[in-house]
């Protein structure tokens, strides 16, 4: 039995069953323990990383640094993150390399950053979701050719690959203006990142283009977590319709989940998605087919920036450079069920 069939009995991610076997943070006890019962029962011996398989091939780290904002202790199983290691995982293994997992708490980061240069591989890649200029500048700084995931900060002089999330949120927003939305909400994250920045940013400038002004009523802020968002993004959304003031027609979400969640709360609204409202995501992830009606969403090509960040690594073993390389992955808009073009008349 290899990785690969074991995680498939597992129900989880060579990732999981990797941090699993290695006793590293990132695995629930209960999946931990699911794993490595099967481990024993199936007789799957890859348990050291120092395996005679592995001992001669070019490791590539994943390093994450989880409860930091988006990135929680079980983040393998958040669908965008599932979807981008699952991608990362497949071009490490086009290219013949080992990939190792190391999730570290955000709250002992001097002792796992420590930890990490005693255990040196050929390379990193950063899963920079939720972290700051200053903490990528100081890991960038004990690891020597990082590779940053899903972020961007320009002046840091550092590989990264990250979406065009500007882009995606400007198309987003010119789709509901061209498909006659004028009366449009805005549902954010509570909590601020890079990307959600750039997204605001984008969809605000289409706005303006259309000359479509969000009132600050229909501007919304709530956990960006699927099952964390829906009952807050309800009671707000009950206060709007309350309020006596024009209900949105459409609403742009700065994620999946809270799409989903949006659906959800008007659903139990009373409203109906499309007819009465539109809805829009950012993301394409899976569930976002799932949902009814399917969710109209942003395509983020997950496995195009897997394979940039792999690619930048291969690049790394044969010829180093003082110049940093920073990519940026447009994005789709996806059509699907959840959106609806408005008559004329009726805004």
């Amino acid at each position: 039995m290899n990785m690969e069939e074991l995680a498939r009995l597992a129900g989880v991610s060579k990732g999981a069953v990797s941090l699993a076997l290695n006793g590293k943070p990132g695995v629930g006890p209960e999946t931990r323990g699911r794993i490595l019962r099967l481990a024993e029962t199936y007789g799957y011996t890859g348990r050291g990383r120092a395996a005679a398989a592995e001992a001669n091939a070019t490791t590539l780290r994943f390093l994450v640094f989880t409860n930091a904002g988006l990135v929680h202790e079980e983040y393998y199983q958040q669908p965008f993150f599932r979807e981008l290691i699952h991608h990362i995982e497949e071009r490490c293994r086009m290219g013949g390399y080992s990939l190792m997992f190391s999730a570290l708490e955000e709250k002992n980061y001097e002792q796992g950053i420590q930890s990490v240069m005693e255990e040196p591989t050929s390379g990193v890649i950063l899963l920079g979701t939720s972290l700051d200029a200053a903490r990528i500048a100081d890991i960038a700084d004990k690891l020597p050719g990082l590779i940053v995931l899903d972020t961007c900060f320009d002046a840091l002089p550092v590989h990264f690959v990250e979406i065009n999330n500007y882009m995606g949120a400007y198309q987003a927003g010119t789709y509901l203006t061209g498909h006659g939305h004028r009366r449009i909400g805005y549902i954010a994250s509570e909590e601020r990142i890079h990307n959600f920045g750039e997204r605001q940013r984008g969809f605000m400038d289409a706005m303006a283009e259309a000359r479509v002004e969000i009132p600050g009523s229909s501007l919304l802020a709530v956990p960006p977590t699927l099952f964390s968002s829906q009952g807050p993004l309800r009671d707000k959304l009950q206060h709007l319709r309350d309020s006596g003031q024009p209900f949105p027609t459409a609403f742009f979400c700065e994620c999946d989940y809270i799409a989903i969640s949006a659906i959800k709360a008007l659903s139990e609204l009373g409203f109906s998605v499309p007819e009465d409202v539109s809805v829009i995501g950012f993301d394409n992830i899976n569930e976002s087919q799932i949902v009814a009606p399917e969710l109209t969403t942003v395509h983020v090509e997950k496995e195009r920036m897997a394979a940039w960040a792999v690619d930048l690594f291969t690049a790394s073993l044969h010829r180093q450079s003082a110049v940093s390389t920073k990519v940026k992955v447009d994005t789709l808009l996806i059509e699907r069920a959840s959106c609806r073009r408005l008559e004329p008349s009726a805004d």
